[in-house]
């Protein structure tokens, strides 16, 4: 498995297993260069495949996974999963990290990633660090070497927040869309926002994507959509 995903060179590549349960998969998710414990946009891909792809006709679907059961279901035009909430602490601004990053944080928190929020959104969108530039950060938290970069969205309607993903921690420069990353961001935009539903964007160039939270407790419900973008056959031989 790990052998393909580095030649698929994608963020990360998920592997559904059946169960007796037609309902319930396995999961599994790697990057190019390891298997990681948490992937929020592999496994919207997994619910959108096994629907849209293979015929499902289960009315919400359930993953069994490193980071424990994981649950999808329709949503309006899209999906709705539920992820667990990650904890949350904040910490003075690690020295380095806005050379690294190429701008001052004005907040720097430990969560299952590092979070720098910076004081808008533009910010966020004009950050241009140096590749691995981020590699020696993440001290205390569940993942190292792995930034989220966050602000607030400057009089938009349709977001409240921009966000980008810098990982060279699991071998990815930066991510275009990480599902996993509301799980702290969710609950800490929650609290300064005042309310439980948040929009986000995240600003990767040329392409991003957007997530809806909602905090239930100690889930987090994300919402968003996915759209089959290609196929193919892989063919193994002796």
């Amino acid at each position: 498995m790990q052998s393909l995903a580095a030649e698929n060179n994608h963020s990360e590549t998920a592997y559904l297993r059946a169960t007796e349960d037609a309902d319930r998969f396995d999961l599994r998710w790697f990057t190019p260069t390891q298997e990681v414990t948490l992937c929020g946009h592999a496994t919207l891909a997994a619910a959108h495949a096994l629907w849209s792809e293979l015929g499902s006709h289960a009315r919400s679907l359930t993953f069994n996974t490193a980071s424990g059961t994981l649950v999808v279901r329709p949503a309006g035009e899209g999906y709705e999963m539920e992820f667990p909430v990650d904890p949350l602490l904040r910490i003075d601004p690690p020295p380095g990290l806005a050379e690294a990053l190429g701008a001052v944080p004005i907040e720097v928190w430990t969560s299952r990633y590092l979070i720098a929020v910076m004081p808008n959104g533009d910010t966020v969108r004009r950050l241009s660090p140096k590749p691995g530039a981020v590699l020696p950060f993440g001290e205390g938290c569940l993942e190292q070497g792995q930034v989220v970069v966050a602000g607030l969205a400057d009089d938009v309607k349709d977001h409240d927040v921009v966000d980008r993903f810098f990982g060279p921690g699991c071998g990815i420069q930066e991510d275009p869309a990480t599902g996993s990353a509301r799980c702290g961001l969710a609950p800490l935009f929650a609290e300064k926002l005042g309310r439980p539903t948040i929009r986000f964007l995240q600003a990767f160039p040329g392409r991003g994507a957007r997530f809806e939270t909602e905090i239930a407790g100690e889930r987090v419900l994300i919402r968003g959509q996915a759209v089959t973008v290609m196929e193919s056959r892989l063919r193994v031989f002796p």
